[in-house]
């Protein structure tokens, strides 16, 4: 695929990842000169953010020497090729510590790569490192690993989401041009929304879970992390595809995600919800939806009002889903390392250990009944448009948030408006609409119909275009 024409000035190290490519396919940049200058900015930055847990210097620079020689060989494979990417630390690289964000795996290595990473290294990417991740990923905030809490970008004494919270961080702060993370109920897109960056959850099925260590097994996606949407779509061109070992893998054919890209809104139905379920959360956050709904109705769009599914009931089977699940895959864990757990994802954990059969039954005939609702829903509009999250990123280690005077625990706001979408397996993004009068980032949600992924990126691309989130006070590397 022909990478897009760009005319960025200045520090590559600030270029997206569609512009870095031309020019290493042109040979006007050298991969190992970027891996080089990569890796020294992750030393000097990363006790500042706490982004990487492991960083494979030694493998990226092996990585970006064999790029260099086969794209002089005139052999390019792709857009990704020589690009620096980084995992998140449960996705597994072979003989390279993977940790989970936990004590009980802290000296865990795999002796195989993920699907994605094979993938990845077929493309040509250069990988750096591992990030940092909220426990077993089973935590939205992003600030409990036994490596210590990610830290904001934009600001060090907030949360950046979770629990891809290294990935989120490691791409705002360009210590990697793009990221995988994983989402189970938002946490692709968490901390993307919170680090004003591009976070794909993409239909469930439509990319590998092999080789990721699961929390959820019905729940789990691995999805792209990066700073603009055509780069988010050349991640997932890589991705993308029928894996046969895995036994949740779709066999649905792919396409070129940016294909769309370029193409006008105009006469398509975006929806909006009417019932009240995405209002209520922050001022701000309410205000910089609304602008982004507006831009798009005035960009050629029909904005129409929808009444959604009964959210709360769907919310509440994704959570007795999620929890009951993670309770099995770690049950044995639980048993054999009681010592090794925080007190928070061990009291979560067995908190499910008395869940009934009829709940977790109960549970999945909801999602059966989401899952045809949303698809009559999107018979009549062809997506539809949330806030990410309610609230702006808070402190680290804060837990009790104050929102318009009621105090609410963080479990139940940070997921609220994604976990739907993992139960329902449809592919949603989450892209910056805006910043708080403090400069904090403030994300939006797209919503596709399933395998529809494609179109998404055309939505959130004019939205990009034209919304274009000013450079304010507080914005990072401006």
């Amino acid at each position: 695929m022909k990478p897009e024409q760009h005319t960025y000035q200045g520090d590559w190290i600030h270029w997206d990842m569609a512009a870095l490519s031309k020019a290493i396919q042109n040979r006007q940049i050298s991969p190992i000169e970027v891996t080089e200058k990569l890796l020294g900015k992750i030393q000097e930055e990363n006790k500042h953010i706490n982004a990487f847990i492991t960083v494979t210097a030694e493998e990226a620079l092996e990585q970006a020497k064999k790029a260099e020689s086969e794209i002089h060989a005139g052999l390019i494979k792709g857009p990704l090729h020589g690009v620096p990417i980084a995992l998140k630390d449960n996705i597994y690289m072979k003989n390279v510590k993977t940790t989970m964000g936990s004590a009980v795996f802290k000296d865990f290595s795999p002796d195989e790569h993920a699907s994605v990473v094979e993938k990845l290294q077929k493309a040509g990417a250069v990988l750096v490192g591992k990030t940092n991740m909220h426990e077993i990923a089973f935590g939205t905030t992003g600030d409990l690993s036994f490596a210590g809490p990610v830290k904001n970008p934009y600001d060090p004494d907030k949360i950046t989401g979770g629990s891809s919270s290294g990935s989120g961080a490691a791409v705002a702060a360009h210590l990697c041009y793009g990221a995988l993370g994983t989402d189970t109920g938002g946490s692709v897109r968490i901390p993307a929304s919170f680090t004003g960056i591009v976070g794909m959850k993409p239909t469930f099925g439509r990319v590998s879970n092999f080789g990721v260590f699961p929390l959820s097994w019905t729940l789990d996606h691995v999805g792209p992390m990066t700073r603009t949407v055509r780069d988010n779509a050349l991640m997932l061109n890589v991705l993308a595809g029928y894996d046969n070992k895995d036994p949740y893998s779709v066999d649905q054919p792919t396409e070129d995600y940016t294909a769309l890209i370029d193409s006008d809104i105009k006469g398509k139905v975006v929806g909006v919800p009417f019932n009240g379920y995405f209002s209520g959360g922050d001022k701000e956050v309410e205000e910089n939806f609304q602008n982004a709904a507006q831009l798009l109705e005035q960009h050629g769009a029909e904005v129409k009002s929808v009444e959604l599914p009964d959210m709360d009931t769907i919310v509440a089977a994704f959570r007795t889903t999620l929890t009951t699940e993670a309770y099995a895959v770690h049950e044995q864990n639980l048993r054999d390392y009681p010592s090794l757990w925080s007190d928070e994802i061990r009291e979560r954990l067995n908190s499910s250990r008395e869940t009934l059969a009829k709940d977790y039954i109960q549970a999945q005939q909801i999602k059966k009944r989401a899952i045809r609702d949303f698809e009559n829903m999107f018979k009549e509009i062809d997506i539809l448009v949330t806030p990410t999250i309610p609230i702006l990123p808070f402190a680290i280690g804060e837990r009790e948030i104050d929102v318009n005077g009621s105090v609410i625990h963080s479990s139940l706001l940070l997921n609220k408006y994604t976990g739907p979408f993992n139960i329902t397996g449809l592919p949603s993004l989450s892209m910056t609409c805006g910043f708080s009068k403090d400069g904090l980032p403030i994300g939006l949600q797209l919503v596709g119909k399933s395998f529809d992924e494609a179109n998404i990126y055309r939505f959130a691309a004019i939205l990009e275009k034209y919304l274009k989130p000013l450079v304010q006070k507080g914005t990072i590397d401006e």
